[in-house]
């Protein structure tokens, strides 16, 4: 097999060394250069396209010319570009044209020149302004941005119990373990129980569907990660925090009846100096 391989390729060697010679090989034939067999059109050819392809027209499709050379039928003439053809511009395009170069009208692109300064000037950072807008319109007092701000001594952290008040459905309440800052996105997960089930739930800050946050209880100290998913654990899970909202919304309601009594006493004392309802006296039952 390596002596035909060898061979061939000998023989192959061989032959292309006649052909760039131009001598003779033992079949009697004589060889022509490779330079001489490319054909070169005449000179009037060259100078002259059209009559070249007119030729090769002639002898691609011989059907359509006579005896003469003549085409019997009547050839359609390629498409070609007219030179007049910017009178058949708009004005429109000829001003843009004298101000930004003819290849603007050729290509029919209009430019517009930009009109006052850039947005980077009036607007460096619209991230930030968008989400400071989203913001405003969501908390308008700014209560919940308190809440959680990194900046306020007295913000909600991981550890603290807090109580989620909705507008529709009950409330729920749980040990929070991760607070996700993302601007308009922020967002808490609190775990707590539902019979005897460790229960997660993610709700966001922003939302109008939170009605409010409250802090029920405060952490002993201040956890030392900044996700407690350690809670999931049986060892260190802190269980239902059902009691602990039920002590916090008692004395909530005891708070604010002493302060709504308060506020009704001072207005049955001043009522008859105001000209309000005179107390003491009762009207007259009705008769059945």
């Amino acid at each position: 097999m390596a002596t035909t391989l060898a061979s061939t390729r000998a023989a192959a060697s061989r032959t292309a060394t006649y052909i760039s010679k131009g001598t003779r090989l033992s079949s009697g034939e004589p060889l022509v250069e490779a330079s001489r067999i490319m054909w070169t059109p005449h000179n009037k050819l060259a100078k002259n396209p059209q009559v070249l392809i007119d030729t090769m027209h002639r002898k691609l499709y011989p059907g359509l010319y006579g005896s003469d050379g003549r085409p019997t039928s009547k050839l359609e003439e390629s498409q070609r570009i007219d030179k007049s053809w910017k009178s058949r511009v708009s004005p429109k395009k000829k001003e843009l044209a004298e101000r930004w170069g003819e290849t603007l009208v050729r290509n029919k692109l209009i430019v517009y020149p930009r009109k006052g300064a850039p947005i980077k000037k009036k607007c460096p950072d619209p991230v930030s302004t968008i989400t400071q807008t989203q913001i405003s319109k969501l908390d308008p007092t700014g209560a919940r941005t308190r809440l959680f701000a990194k900046s306020n001594p007295e913000c909600a952290r991981v550890g603290d119990i807090l109580l989620v008040r909705l507008r529709s459905g009950d409330p729920f309440s749980g040990v929070c373990i991760n607070i996700r800052r993302r601007g308009v996105d922020t967002a808490i997960l609190l775990r707590g129980q539902l019979t005897r089930v460790g229960v997660e739930m993610w709700y966001k800050v922003y939302s109008p569907l939170v009605e409010g946050i409250e802090v029920v209880q405060r952490a002993a100290k201040r956890a030392r990660r900044a996700r407690l998913t350690y809670m999931r654990n049986v060892k260190h899970d802190r269980g239902s925090v059902e009691n602990i909202v039920r002590v916090y919304l008692r004395q909530k309601a005891a708070l604010g009846t002493a302060e709504g009594q308060k506020k009704k006493g001072l207005g049955g004392v001043g009522g008859g100096v105001l000209g309000g309802k005179k107390g003491g006296k009762r009207g007259k039952r009705r008769q059945v």
